[in-house]
Protein backbone atom coordinates (compact mmCIF):
# COMPACT_ATOMS: atom_id res chain seq x y z
CA UNK A 1 0.00 0.00 0.00
CA UNK A 2 1.23 3.56 -0.63
CA UNK A 3 2.68 5.47 2.30
CA UNK A 4 0.16 7.83 3.90
CA UNK A 5 1.01 11.52 3.78
CA UNK A 6 -2.05 12.63 5.75
CA UNK A 7 -0.28 13.20 9.05
CA UNK A 8 1.11 16.12 11.04
CA UNK A 9 4.65 15.35 9.82
CA UNK A 10 5.00 14.49 6.16
CA UNK A 11 7.78 12.06 5.18
CA UNK A 12 9.94 13.68 2.52
CA UNK A 13 9.99 12.41 -1.04
CA UNK A 14 12.53 12.20 -3.84
CA UNK A 15 12.49 13.06 -7.51
CA UNK A 16 12.38 9.75 -9.37
CA UNK A 17 14.58 9.99 -12.45
CA UNK A 18 15.46 7.35 -15.03
CA UNK A 19 18.86 6.29 -13.55
CA UNK A 20 16.96 5.10 -10.46
CA UNK A 21 13.97 3.38 -12.04
CA UNK A 22 15.28 -0.14 -11.48
CA UNK A 23 17.13 0.55 -8.22
CA UNK A 24 14.04 1.89 -6.48
CA UNK A 25 11.92 -1.10 -7.45
CA UNK A 26 14.58 -3.65 -6.58
CA UNK A 27 14.99 -2.26 -3.06
CA UNK A 28 12.26 0.29 -2.28
CA UNK A 29 13.64 2.96 0.08
CA UNK A 30 11.80 4.50 3.01
CA UNK A 31 10.61 7.78 1.51
CA UNK A 32 7.23 9.47 1.63
CA UNK A 33 6.47 9.92 -2.06
CA UNK A 34 7.92 10.12 -5.56
CA UNK A 35 7.86 13.08 -7.90
CA UNK A 36 8.05 12.61 -11.66
CA UNK A 37 8.37 15.08 -14.50
CA UNK A 38 5.10 14.85 -16.40
CA UNK A 39 6.59 15.16 -19.85
CA UNK A 40 8.71 12.01 -19.41
CA UNK A 41 5.50 9.97 -19.25
CA UNK A 42 3.37 11.54 -21.96
CA UNK A 43 3.67 8.43 -24.10
CA UNK A 44 0.92 5.91 -23.46
CA UNK A 45 3.04 2.80 -23.03
CA UNK A 46 6.55 1.43 -23.03
CA UNK A 47 9.17 1.00 -20.35
CA UNK A 48 8.57 4.30 -18.50
CA UNK A 49 4.99 3.31 -17.69
CA UNK A 50 6.06 -0.25 -16.90
CA UNK A 51 8.24 1.13 -14.12
CA UNK A 52 5.81 3.85 -13.03
CA UNK A 53 2.90 1.44 -12.62
CA UNK A 54 5.00 -0.65 -10.24
CA UNK A 55 6.25 2.40 -8.36
CA UNK A 56 2.70 3.78 -7.97
CA UNK A 57 1.77 0.62 -6.04
CA UNK A 58 4.49 1.52 -3.50
CA UNK A 59 4.35 5.30 -3.14
CA UNK A 60 2.06 8.30 -3.58
CA UNK A 61 2.96 10.28 -6.70
CA UNK A 62 3.45 13.99 -7.28
CA UNK A 63 3.31 15.15 -10.91
CA UNK A 64 5.58 18.10 -11.68
CA UNK A 65 5.47 19.88 -15.03
CA UNK A 66 8.18 21.84 -16.82
CA UNK A 67 6.54 22.54 -20.19
CA UNK A 68 3.03 23.95 -19.75
CA UNK A 69 4.34 27.51 -20.16
CA UNK A 70 1.71 29.17 -17.99
CA UNK A 71 2.99 32.66 -18.71
CA UNK A 72 3.27 32.42 -22.50
CA UNK A 73 1.22 34.64 -24.80
CA UNK A 74 0.50 31.54 -26.92
CA UNK A 75 -2.76 29.73 -26.35
CA UNK A 76 -2.49 26.83 -23.93
CA UNK A 77 -1.29 23.70 -25.69
CA UNK A 78 -4.29 21.38 -25.88
CA UNK A 79 -2.10 18.41 -26.84
CA UNK A 80 -0.03 18.97 -23.69
CA UNK A 81 -3.15 19.32 -21.53
CA UNK A 82 -4.69 16.20 -23.01
CA UNK A 83 -1.56 14.17 -22.21
CA UNK A 84 -1.41 15.58 -18.68
CA UNK A 85 -5.08 14.85 -18.09
CA UNK A 86 -4.54 11.27 -19.26
CA UNK A 87 -1.56 10.90 -16.90
CA UNK A 88 -3.51 12.27 -13.93
CA UNK A 89 -6.47 9.97 -14.56
CA UNK A 90 -4.18 6.97 -14.89
CA UNK A 91 -2.11 7.48 -11.71
CA UNK A 92 -4.28 9.68 -9.44
CA UNK A 93 -1.42 11.75 -7.96
CA UNK A 94 -1.88 13.55 -4.66
CA UNK A 95 -0.18 16.71 -6.03
CA UNK A 96 0.05 18.30 -9.48
CA UNK A 97 2.34 21.28 -10.03
CA UNK A 98 3.84 23.63 -12.62
CA UNK A 99 6.18 26.63 -12.70
CA UNK A 100 5.30 30.32 -12.68
CA UNK A 101 7.14 31.05 -15.91
CA UNK A 102 6.95 30.98 -19.68
CA UNK A 103 9.01 28.70 -21.92
CA UNK A 104 7.42 28.90 -25.37
CA UNK A 105 6.53 31.48 -27.98
CA UNK A 106 5.11 31.04 -31.44
CA UNK A 107 4.82 27.31 -30.85
CA UNK A 108 8.56 26.97 -30.19
CA UNK A 109 9.73 25.66 -26.83
CA UNK A 110 12.95 26.68 -25.09
CA UNK A 111 14.82 24.52 -22.60
CA UNK A 112 14.47 27.14 -19.88
CA UNK A 113 12.00 28.41 -17.30
CA UNK A 114 11.81 32.14 -18.06
CA UNK A 115 10.55 34.78 -15.61
CA UNK A 116 7.55 37.06 -15.90
CA UNK A 117 7.25 40.73 -15.01
CA UNK A 118 5.15 41.05 -11.88
CA UNK A 119 2.49 43.42 -13.14
CA UNK A 120 -1.29 43.56 -13.03
CA UNK A 121 -1.40 42.64 -16.71
CA UNK A 122 0.71 39.52 -16.12
CA UNK A 123 -1.32 38.63 -13.02
CA UNK A 124 -4.58 38.80 -14.95
CA UNK A 125 -3.12 36.78 -17.82
CA UNK A 126 -1.66 33.99 -15.68
CA UNK A 127 -4.74 33.84 -13.46
CA UNK A 128 -6.91 33.26 -16.51
CA UNK A 129 -4.63 30.49 -17.72
CA UNK A 130 -4.47 28.77 -14.34
CA UNK A 131 -8.27 28.86 -14.22
CA UNK A 132 -8.33 27.23 -17.66
CA UNK A 133 -5.88 24.51 -16.61
CA UNK A 134 -7.68 23.71 -13.36
CA UNK A 135 -11.04 23.57 -15.12
CA UNK A 136 -9.62 21.36 -17.87
CA UNK A 137 -7.97 18.96 -15.41
CA UNK A 138 -10.56 19.07 -12.64
CA UNK A 139 -7.67 19.46 -10.20
CA UNK A 140 -6.07 22.12 -8.03
CA UNK A 141 -2.74 23.15 -9.49
CA UNK A 142 0.31 24.10 -7.41
CA UNK A 143 2.45 26.89 -8.86
CA UNK A 144 6.19 27.04 -8.15
CA UNK A 145 8.33 30.14 -7.67
CA UNK A 146 11.30 29.91 -10.05
CA UNK A 147 14.99 30.83 -9.92
CA UNK A 148 15.19 33.99 -12.06
CA UNK A 149 18.46 35.50 -13.25
CA UNK A 150 16.95 38.80 -14.38
CA UNK A 151 14.39 41.14 -12.85
CA UNK A 152 12.08 43.51 -14.68
CA UNK A 153 12.33 47.21 -13.84
CA UNK A 154 8.66 47.70 -14.64
CA UNK A 155 7.45 45.06 -12.16
CA UNK A 156 5.03 46.73 -9.77
CA UNK A 157 4.01 43.81 -7.52
CA UNK A 158 6.33 41.99 -5.07
CA UNK A 159 6.71 38.32 -6.03
CA UNK A 160 5.16 37.02 -2.81
CA UNK A 161 2.17 39.31 -3.28
CA UNK A 162 1.86 38.16 -6.90
CA UNK A 163 1.82 34.51 -5.80
CA UNK A 164 -0.69 35.18 -3.02
CA UNK A 165 -3.00 37.00 -5.38
CA UNK A 166 -2.77 34.15 -7.90
CA UNK A 167 -3.97 31.82 -5.16
CA UNK A 168 -6.74 34.21 -4.11
CA UNK A 169 -8.04 34.65 -7.66
CA UNK A 170 -7.80 31.05 -8.86
CA UNK A 171 -7.72 28.81 -5.79
CA UNK A 172 -4.36 27.40 -6.88
CA UNK A 173 -1.78 26.36 -4.31
CA UNK A 174 1.89 27.24 -3.97
CA UNK A 175 4.85 24.94 -4.37
CA UNK A 176 7.49 26.82 -2.37
CA UNK A 177 10.98 26.13 -3.72
CA UNK A 178 13.24 27.15 -0.85
CA UNK A 179 16.40 26.72 -2.91
CA UNK A 180 15.03 29.13 -5.53
CA UNK A 181 14.25 31.67 -2.80
CA UNK A 182 17.83 31.47 -1.54
CA UNK A 183 19.39 31.63 -5.03
CA UNK A 184 17.31 34.68 -5.93
CA UNK A 185 18.04 36.34 -2.59
CA UNK A 186 21.79 36.08 -3.11
CA UNK A 187 21.68 37.04 -6.79
CA UNK A 188 19.29 39.98 -6.37
CA UNK A 189 20.18 41.13 -2.88
CA UNK A 190 17.14 40.62 -0.68
CA UNK A 191 16.53 38.91 2.66
CA UNK A 192 15.18 35.37 2.09
CA UNK A 193 13.63 35.26 5.57
CA UNK A 194 11.61 38.38 4.77
CA UNK A 195 10.43 36.66 1.59
CA UNK A 196 9.22 33.66 3.62
CA UNK A 197 7.56 35.96 6.14
CA UNK A 198 5.52 37.43 3.28
CA UNK A 199 4.43 34.08 1.81
CA UNK A 200 0.79 33.15 2.33
CA UNK A 201 1.08 30.13 4.63
CA UNK A 202 -2.37 28.82 3.77
CA UNK A 203 -1.46 28.48 0.08
CA UNK A 204 1.75 26.45 0.54
CA UNK A 205 1.09 22.76 -0.08
CA UNK A 206 4.57 21.48 -0.96
CA UNK A 207 8.23 22.47 -0.55
CA UNK A 208 11.14 21.76 -2.89
CA UNK A 209 14.79 21.50 -1.85
CA UNK A 210 17.73 21.20 -4.23
CA UNK A 211 21.39 22.05 -4.72
CA UNK A 212 22.90 25.09 -6.41
CA UNK A 213 26.28 25.89 -7.97
CA UNK A 214 28.36 29.06 -7.72
CA UNK A 215 29.43 30.73 -10.97
CA UNK A 216 31.43 33.82 -10.19
CA UNK A 217 29.12 36.19 -8.32
CA UNK A 218 25.99 34.29 -9.39
CA UNK A 219 24.31 31.23 -7.90
CA UNK A 220 22.75 28.83 -10.40
CA UNK A 221 19.87 26.49 -9.58
CA UNK A 222 21.40 23.36 -11.13
CA UNK A 223 19.76 20.55 -9.11
CA UNK A 224 23.15 18.86 -9.36
CA UNK A 225 24.42 18.87 -5.78
CA UNK A 226 23.29 18.10 -2.25
CA UNK A 227 21.15 20.68 -0.50
CA UNK A 228 23.59 23.18 0.98
CA UNK A 229 23.62 24.44 4.54
CA UNK A 230 22.17 27.93 3.90
CA UNK A 231 19.20 26.29 2.19
CA UNK A 232 18.74 23.83 5.05
CA UNK A 233 18.77 26.78 7.44
CA UNK A 234 16.14 28.56 5.35
CA UNK A 235 14.06 25.36 5.21
CA UNK A 236 14.19 25.17 9.01
CA UNK A 237 12.91 28.73 9.16
CA UNK A 238 10.19 27.95 6.63
CA UNK A 239 8.74 24.94 8.43
CA UNK A 240 8.86 26.70 11.79
CA UNK A 241 6.78 29.48 10.28
CA UNK A 242 4.56 27.49 7.90
CA UNK A 243 4.36 24.14 9.65
CA UNK A 244 5.11 20.74 8.14
CA UNK A 245 4.61 20.35 4.41
CA UNK A 246 5.34 17.51 1.93
CA UNK A 247 8.98 18.15 1.02
CA UNK A 248 10.76 16.97 -2.12
CA UNK A 249 14.49 16.48 -2.75
CA UNK A 250 15.19 17.42 -6.40
CA UNK A 251 18.28 16.15 -8.23
CA UNK A 252 18.35 16.33 -12.02
CA UNK A 253 22.01 16.55 -13.14
CA UNK A 254 25.09 14.57 -12.08
CA UNK A 255 22.64 12.19 -10.43
CA UNK A 256 24.22 10.22 -7.56
CA UNK A 257 23.25 6.79 -6.18
CA UNK A 258 19.70 6.73 -4.90
CA UNK A 259 20.97 6.32 -1.32
CA UNK A 260 22.24 9.92 -1.45
CA UNK A 261 18.76 11.27 -2.25
CA UNK A 262 17.21 9.08 0.44
CA UNK A 263 19.70 10.38 3.02
CA UNK A 264 18.77 13.97 2.09
CA UNK A 265 15.06 13.10 2.42
CA UNK A 266 15.67 11.60 5.85
CA UNK A 267 17.50 14.76 6.91
CA UNK A 268 14.43 16.78 5.87
CA UNK A 269 12.29 14.37 7.92
CA UNK A 270 14.45 14.98 10.97
CA UNK A 271 14.20 18.74 10.56
CA UNK A 272 10.42 18.57 10.27
CA UNK A 273 10.22 16.34 13.34
CA UNK A 274 12.40 18.69 15.38
CA UNK A 275 10.40 21.74 14.27
CA UNK A 276 7.16 19.93 15.09
CA UNK A 277 8.47 19.02 18.56
CA UNK A 278 9.53 22.60 19.27
CA UNK A 279 6.10 23.86 18.19
CA UNK A 280 4.24 21.37 20.36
Amino acid sequence: MPVSVNSAIYPAGIGWRSPHYRALLEEPPSVGFLEIHNENFFGEGGQPHHFLEKASDLYPLSLHGVGLSLGSSDELDETHLRALDRLIRRYQPFLVSEHLCWSSIGGRHMNELLPLPYTEEALTHVSRRIDQVQTRLGRRLLVENIAAYVRFQHSTIPETEFLSELSNRTGCGLLLDVNNVYVNAVNHGFDPAEYLDAVSADSVEEIHLAGFDETGDCLVDTHGRMVQEPVWALYRYAIRRLGARPTLIEWDTDIPPIATLVAQAHHADLMQKNAHTLAA
